[in-house]
């Protein structure tokens, strides 16, 4: 127990000097461009906090990306990088809207069916790479991008013909019962667009924690992504788990797609990739592939997200220095195995003095 509790409290720490270093280079990157960045980072982490409503639109921010973080976690912990997560949350929310506006039913029983549909959809085109790779060991990184692009052409293509809007670039808007968001919910954050997703966000993040640690699929899933031939050794169906896991991301990434179009947005606008997929490998990689540590990445993220308009609002400091510190901040995560062999360093010496 004493060694679990070690190794948490060294993912923390590094987690929070990954965090840090961002945070440094984006202060190097303001001070370089002739701006206070002590005003910047006043104003950006005001723009996501320093109201009832801008702490809602940071939560409201953040639940896409902790299901798509969720989504690429599940396939690192297979060995698997699924990069599919944007076409996934694409399936996943057109479905969806697809069910908000041809289903006339109670509130209740439409967003059930609407979740339903989005995570079987988002399940179903995460299990065609997960079946490639299984059966015919394609791999993942080509086939999720290859799909991501095929759900991006399906859906530029139906929009329009069966569910055209106002314009020839979106879907028409969902009806009020097909809306995640609440009078109630909004009105406890002074109107923001906060919504039922995050209680959703939260459900997945328990389930996926229950998954991983307290089930034996779990177990299977974990130890098909330390070692597959080790696993199927041990007589673990690494195929079934490789699929498994692929349906498990897609589901939740479609999952997230119906959070984003039904709770954030209003509508679906084609041409558009939602960047949340992409965004969701460095919510994993920060979060270290645990569902906590995407929750709290996903937070941040949303923080940064919600805060820098107002940043550049405020100051003349341009929105895309808050992005450049999201990239640091990602390049930083992906080395993080720099940052434990220095700690480890420190704490040999350390233990070598006394």
């Amino acid at each position: 127990m004493t060694k679990i509790n070690c190794q948490s409290q060294k993912e923390a720490l590094i987690l929070l000097m990954t965090i840090l270093l961002g945070l440094l280079a984006g202060a190097v990157f303001m001070f370089l461009a002739g701006h206070d960045p002590v005003t910047g980072y006043e104003f950006l982490f005001r723009g996501g906090l320093m109201s009832l409503e801008r702490v809602g639109n940071t939560i409201a921010t953040a639940v896409p990306l902790i299901f798509t973080g969720l989504s690429v976690a599940f396939g690192f912990k297979t060995g698997l990088f699924n990069i599919g997560a944007a076409g996934q949350m694409l399936i996943g929310g057109f479905c969806a809207i697809a069910v908000g506006l041809t289903v006339d039913i109670p509130k209740p029983l439409l967003l059930t069916a609407m979740v339903l549909t989005a995570m079987v959809c988002g399940g179903l085109w995460g299990a065609i790479p997960g079946w490639f790779k299984a059966r015919f060991n394609v791999h993942e990184v080509v086939s999720t991008i290859m799909l991501n692009w095929i759900a991006y052409w399906l859906v530029y293509y139906l929009v329009p013909a069966y569910f055209k809007g106002s314009f020839e670039t979106e879907s028409r808007n969902i009806p009020v019962a097909a809306s995640l968001r609440t009078d109630w919910l909004s009105q406890l954050f002074d109107g923001s667009y906060i919504n039922l997703g995050i209680f959703l966000a939260i459900a997945a993040v328990l389930l996926s924690v229950f998954i991983l640690q307290r089930t034996t699929l779990g177990f299977e899933l974990k130890a098909v992504g330390f070692n597959r031939y080790a696993a199927e050794y041990a007589g673990i169906n690494a195929g079934r788990s490789i699929i498994l896991s692929m349906v498990i991301a897609g589901a939740l990434a479609g999952l997230g797609g119906m959070t984003l179009y039904c709770g954030y947005a209003t509508n679906l606008q084609i041409g558009i990739l939602p960047s949340q997929g992409i965004d969701g490998i460095a919510v994993a990689l920060l979060g270290a592939n645990s569902p906590w540590g995407v929750l709290g990445a996903a937070l941040f993220f949303g923080l940064l997200y919600s805060g820098k308009g107002f940043m550049n609002a405020m100051t003349s400091i341009p929105p895309e220095i808050a992005d450049t510190i999201i990239a640091t901040i990602i390049y930083f995560a992906a080395t993080s195995v720099l940052i434990e062999k220095g700690i480890d360093k420190l704490l040999n010496r350390q233990k070598g003095g006394a």
